[in-house]
């Protein structure tokens, strides 16, 4: 059933409902309903008083004190608290530093260097721009060729054909930016490694939004970003992930003062920190880092189980919708049926989204478009109730229903 009263039982059956009062509310009257949490994540009550605290008192008055009383272990502290709540990392492999592209600047050299005498990269046509880009980039500074993996919905099959002794590393995000079609993480990862190559996932749609097990599928490396499920905030820092195995011969290529083994020795020389700190380079952005905290800390106390669970019903509710009331006024869905492989949001095709995703953008749905003919309806299970989600499909079929 798609009914109103329908929508109002899975609400105020929903343990993670109350959650939504830890977050700032909206003051816009005009939107009907956020549905792009899957790009920017709506702020937390907390984190507004974490920065006024930090302002106030850690910069205001401990001042310069604050960077060995707090501030320095923050990347790692964090990254710790990240890998258990979310990433299924032990501690000391996962570290908040920079934006989600220099970091996968960094692990993917890190990781080519580590395969000399190999000389392709593994991606697919479909990646999201950053990473195609950053793919292309590398091979060209090192001289090496890139394979494509001409797929959408990128399978081990797809892997299995593109690789071999010659794969140096193999780019793949985990979550679909379009799609949300959800790569198989663990067998992927087995393939590289039975070739030889090494594997660099980008989890920045997975994270904060379905279980991620790196340890257990003995990944490589991956990166991240926090803004998006982890509620974090504009611009906040992302995170990069190292397995232990890697840390003895893992070198980063933008080596920086943070990085180093002794900080604030200003050594003639550049000698690593031990461990995932020799990522760091330049000083943690540390207001930015407190939204991670923040961000990380709740989902740790609504459970990642949880959030999957509802994120897998608010796409069940989206398909229902959809398929009753839009379908019939020419949308499709793009994103998996399959609960296992969809991740936390749902694509409608339309050969008019874009016109439509101005209208509805403009009339209190915010949704994102993707080229060529998707609207995201992005699902963020802290924050997205059942009933805002049945009065923004509502709006979309009145919307899309009216002539030009």
């Amino acid at each position: 059933m798609t009914t109103l009263a329908e929508a109002e039982r899975l609400d105020a059956e929903d343990e993670l409902a109350p959650f939504r009062e830890r977050f700032v509310p909206i003051s816009d009257p005009g939107v009907v309903a956020y549905l792009d949490g899957n790009s920017l994540g709506r702020p937390l009550r907390a984190t507004a008083e974490r920065l006024r605290q930090l302002v106030a008192e850690e910069w205001g008055g401990r001042l310069i004190r604050s960077w060995e009383e707090r501030w320095l272990a923050l990347p790692e502290a964090i990254g710790d608290e990240l890998g258990r709540v979310a990433l299924g990392a032990a501690p000391g492999q996962t570290i908040v530093a920079d934006s989600t592209s220099v970091c996968l600047y960094k692990v993917l050299r890190a990781a080519v260097a580590l395969r000399p005498g190999r000389d392709e990269i593994v991606t697919d046509t479909a990646n999201f721009p950053t990473d195609r880009f950053l793919v292309e980039s590398v091979a060209a500074e090192l001289g090496l060729t890139v394979r494509w993996i001409e797929a959408a919905d990128v399978r081990p099959e797809d892997v299995a054909a593109v690789t071999g002794p010659r794969t140096a590393a193999v780019v793949l995000s985990h979550v679909d930016y379009r799609s949300a079609a959800i790569a198989d993480l663990a067998a992927i990862t087995r393939l590289v490694r039975d070739r030889g190559g090494l594997t660099v996932w980008d989890l920045c749609h997975s994270v904060g939004s379905i279980p991620v097990a790196l340890d257990a599928a003995g990944a490589d490396f991956a990166v991240g970003c926090t803004y998006k499920f982890l509620n974090a905030g504009p611009g906040a820092p992302a995170f990069l992930y190292v397995n232990a195995r890697h840390h003895a011969e893992f070198g980063q290529p933008i080596t920086g003062w943070m990085g180093a083994a002794d900080t604030f020795g200003m050594a003639a020389e550049y000698v690593p920190a031990p461990g995932i700190r020799r990522a760091l380079s330049g000083t943690p952005p540390v207001l930015g880092m407190a939204g991670v905290q923040e961000g990380v800390a709740l989902l740790a106390e609504a459970g990642i189980d949880r959030v999957r669970a509802k994120a897998v019903a608010l796409g069940r509710w989206v398909l229902s919708l959809a398929d009753e009331w839009l379908a019939p006024l020419g949308f499709e869905v793009a994103s998996p049926r399959d609960d296992d492989r969809r991740g936390g949001h749902v694509t409608l095709r339309h050969p008019d989204a874009e016109r439509l995703s101005r209208v509805l953008i403009d009339n209190g749905v915010l949704i994102d478009f993707r080229r060529p003919d998707g609207i995201r309806v992005g699902l963020s299970p802290l924050t997205t109730s059942f009933t805002e989600v049945r009065a923004a499909l509502d709006r979309i079929r009145e919307l899309a229903g009216r002539p030009e």
